[in-house]
């Protein structure tokens, strides 16, 4: 079972990676955190399906913090070649898409993308913050 939502900015992305990390009873295999222009794009990969206490409690925080995500054609490739086990350097060449993570995401990878991000551009952008 996949999650997708997408967020306005770093500071959401890290509190939703924060209590996913932090919620043992869910069952996550894997997080892939892609950054946009418009903001940050998580896909949420499951174990195993939800019951649905699980499913309605995780949801609901997700959609308070975000907004779930149709991805268009682009993003649905990107996906499919990370789950058929292509390299996310191989993907992000491919697609020209900013895969900031991929598995088991820390809070470091997600603020060095950020930082450097930012120290490149020489400001921060709202979806950086």
């Amino acid at each position: 079972m996949d999650y997708l939502y997408s967020f306005a900015n770093a500071s959401v992305t890290l509190r939703v990676v924060e209590y996913l990390h932090n919620i043992p009873k869910i069952p996550v295999k894997l997080i892939t955190v892609i950054h946009s222009n418009d903001g940050w794009i998580l896909r949420i990969k499951m174990n195993r399906c939800l019951n649905e206490r699980e499913h309605k409690n995780l949801q609901a925080f997700m959609t308070e913090v975000g907004v779930p995500f149709d991805p268009e054609i682009k993003l649905q490739l990107v996906f499919g070649d990370l789950s058929m086990g292509h390299s996310p350097i191989q993907v992000m060449r491919r697609y020209q898409v900013a895969i900031v993570s991929h598995g088991k995401p820390d809070r470091e990878e997600i603020e060095e993308f950020r930082y450097q991000f930012v120290r490149g551009l020489g400001h921060c952008p709202e979806s950086l913050a």
